[in-house]
C-alpha cells in the first residue's frame, strides 16, 4: 500500500505519518514538505528513522505539477496541510495559498491519475461557526455560518466544497474539531487568539494522538475491505462526552498547569461573546462505531501536556501579579486581541465579537456576575452534555429518508428552507450527481444534493462568506436563521468584509 500525505509537519500530520508507518502492509508514505528551514531537520529526521519507507517532496502544496507528483501512483492521498489561526490571521495570503489554492490543487492532482486513488480531505469544525447553550451540538448537514473575518474557516469553506463537487471516484471529507497535542501551552501565548473563545462556546477536543490513530484506522480497515459504506460522506472527528467542554472549561484545565484558572488569571469581559466556532458533535459516534479511535480523555491529556513540559510547573510559585504582568497584560494587547479592539475603537471587529461596542464595555467585570454553561446556570451541566437531550438543527428534509430514497420532493423542500428553489425537474437517483438551483438572491448554480442537503452547503455566490452579510440572509433563510439568531439580534443589519485588508462593518444599505 502506497500512501501520499500533506501537512505532515502539523501536530495532526506527525501523529497521523508515525501511526500510518506502524502498519507492515505499508510499503510507502509519499509527503510534501513545504521549504521552511524547521522542515530541513524533520525531513532528515524522517528519512534517518524510516529509510526507503519513506519519500519527500519539497514545496508549495499549492504547486500544481508537485502535486501530481505527489498523487502518481499513490493507492490513498491524504490531505491535512493547513495554515491555522493565529497564523492564518496573521499571514492571510499564505493561509489563502495552502487552505484554498492548496486544496484545489491536490483535488486536481487526484482527479489527473488514473487510477484515483483514494482521497481523505481533512476539513474543519471552523465551518459551522459561532455556538452557544442554546444549540451546543450540530452534525453534518448543519447550516455552515463560518465567523466574519475568520480568514481560516472562510479558505477551508471554499476548499471542502471543491472536493465535494470534484467529483473523484473515491473520497471522504472528515470535519476535524478542537485538537490538543503537546504544544498546545506553547502555540496559545504568542497572540491575542486565545481571548476569541466565549466562556460558553461549546468545545469538543479530540488529541492529535487519537486523531492519527483514526488515519491509521481508516487504512487498516479500508485495505482489509472492512468500511466499504465509509467512503463518499462526510463526518466530524470528535472525541464523545469525555472531549466536551466549554470555553470556560478549557481555560480551567490549561491554566491548572501553571497553578491557576480561569477566574484566577482573566476577567470575564476579556472574552469574546461570540463570533467564535465549536460544537459538541451529536453524530461523533458514527466514525468511533468504525473505527474505535476516541481513546484520550480531555482533562488527563491536559495533565499529559503538563508533565511533558516541567517548565510550565514554575508558573505555580510565581506570584499572579507578575505572570499577568508579562504573560496576559502583553496578550491582551496583541493586535489580535478582543481586548485591543476595544481599547482602539475597532468597531467592526467589536460589532461581529460582542454585537456593539456599548455592549463591549458594558460585560462583566467579575466572575459571579456571569451566567455559565459550566456553573449549571442553563440546566445540569452533565445533561447537557448528554446528546439524548440535544437540540437538533432543522435541515429542511425529510431527514428518516435513506439517501436511496432521496426525491426531488426532498430537494425541493430543502431549497424552500433555504429561501431558494430547485430548478431540475428530474433526478436519476445518484445524490453526486449536479442538480440545478437557485438562491433567493436569483443567483442559480449547480451542485450535487449531497453536497447542499448532508453537506450543509448553499448558494456558492451568497451562500459563501465574503462579504458576511448573514444578517440579511437569515431574514430569508429559515436554514440560517435558527442558528444565527442565538447570537444575533433579528434587528442587525451589518455585513462585515474587508477593504484593503482592513475589517469593516457597513450598514445593509451600503452593501455593494
Amino acid at each position: 500500500m502506497k500512501i501520499a500525505m500533506t501537512g505532515a509537519s502539523g501536530n495532526m500530520g506527525r501523529e497521523a505519518l508515525a501511526q500510518t508507518l506502524e502498519l507492515p502492509e505499508v510499503e510507502l508514505v509519499r509527503v510534501l514538505l513545504t521549504c521552511k528551514k524547521k522542515n530541513d531537520r524533520l525531513a532528515k529526521q524522517l528519512k534517518k528513522r524510516y529509510k526507503e519507507r519513506i519519500e519527500i517532496l519539497r514545496g508549495s502544496v499549492a504547486d500544481r505539477e508537485l502535486c501530481k507528483r505527489l498523487a502518481e501512483g499513490m493507492d490513498y492521498v491524504l490531505h491535512m496541510a493547513a495554515v491555522i489561526p493565529p497564523a492564518s490571521d496573521a499571514s492571510p495570503s499564505a493561509a489563502e495559498e495552502c487552505n484554498l489554492r492548496g486544496a484545489v490543487a491536490i483535488v486536481d492532482a487526484v482527479k489527473s491519475c488514473s487510477p484515483q486513488p483514494k482521497y481523505i480531505h481533512i476539513s474543519t469544525v471552523a465551518l459551522y461557526g459561532n455556538r452557544n447553550e442554546k444549540h451546543p451540538f450540530g452534525r453534518v448537514g448543519d447550516p455552515l455560518l463560518v465567523s466574519p473575518f475568520d480568514h481560516y474557516a472562510m479558505q477551508k469553506l471554499y476548499g471542502e466544497r471543491y472536493c465535494l463537487e470534484a467529483e473523484l471516484d473515491c473520497w471522504v471529507v472528515l470535519r476535524q474539531t478542537a485538537m490538543l497535542h503537546p504544544n498546545m501551552m506553547h502555540d496559545n501565548i504568542s497572540d491575542g487568539l486565545m481571548f476569541h473563545t466565549a466562556p460558553n462556546a461549546p468545545l469538543e477536543w479530540v488529541s492529535s494522538r487519537d486523531s492519527g490513530y483514526l488515519i491509521k484506522r481508516i487504512f487498516e480497515r479500508d485495505m482489509k475491505g472492512e468500511v466499504p459504506a465509509f467512503w463518499k460522506k462526510i463526518y466530524n472527528i470528535g472525541a464523545g462526552k469525555k472531549g466536551m467542554e466549554t470555553g470556560y472549561d478549557t481555560f480551567n484545565d490549561g491554566f491548572a498547569i501553571i497553578g491557576g484558572s480561569a477566574e484566577k488569571f482573566f476577567k470575564p469581559n476579556w472574552l469574546a461573546t461570540r463570533n467564535f466556532h465549536g460544537m459538541w458533535f451529536a453524530d461523533g459516534a458514527e466514525l468511533e462505531e468504525l473505527f474505535g479511535y476516541q481513546r484520550d480523555d480531555v482533562h488527563e491529556y491536559w495533565k499529559e501536556i503538563g508533565a511533558h513540559h516541567k517548565l510550565y510547573r514554575l508558573g505555580k510559585y510565581v506570584p499572579k501579579g507578575l505572570i499577568d504582568l508579562f504573560l496576559f497584560r502583553r496578550l491582551r494587547n496583541h493586535p489580535n486581541s478582543p481586548y485591543r479592539w476595544i481599547k482602539n475603537g475597532d468597531e467592526a471587529r467589536v460589532k461581529a465579537t460582542f454585537g456593539s461596542m456599548e455592549a463591549a464595555k458594558s460585560l462583566p467585570t467579575r466572575w459571579e456576575d456571569c451566567k455559565l454553561i459550566a456553573r449549571g446556570d442553563f440546566g445540569d451541566y452533565d445533561e447537557m452534555r448528554s446528546v439524548e437531550n440535544a437540540v437538533l438543527c432543522d435541515h429542511g428534509y425529510d431527514e428518516s429518508k435513506p439517501q436511496t430514497e432521496w426525491s426531488l420532493t426532498d430537494f425541493r423542500t430543502a431549497a424552500a428552507f433555504r429561501g431558494g428553489a430547485l430548478l431540475s425537474d428530474s433526478y436519476d437517483g445518484d445524490p453526486y450527481h449536479k442538480l440545478s438551483w437557485k438562491c433567493r438572491d436569483g443567483h442559480t448554480f449547480s451542485s450535487s444534493p449531497y453536497t447542499v442537503l448532508r453537506g450543509g452547503h448553499w448558494c456558492p455566490v451568497c451562500g459563501q462568506p465574503t462579504p458576511w452579510d448573514f444578517d440579511r440572509q437569515s431574514k430569508c433563510n429559515p436554514f440560517y436563521a435558527q442558528i444565527w439568531y442565538d447570537s444575533h439580534e433579528k434587528d442587525e443589519d451589518v455585513v462585515y468584509d474587508f477593504d484593503g485588508g482592513k475589517a469593516v462593518a457597513r450598514p445593509l444599505e451600503e452593501r455593494s
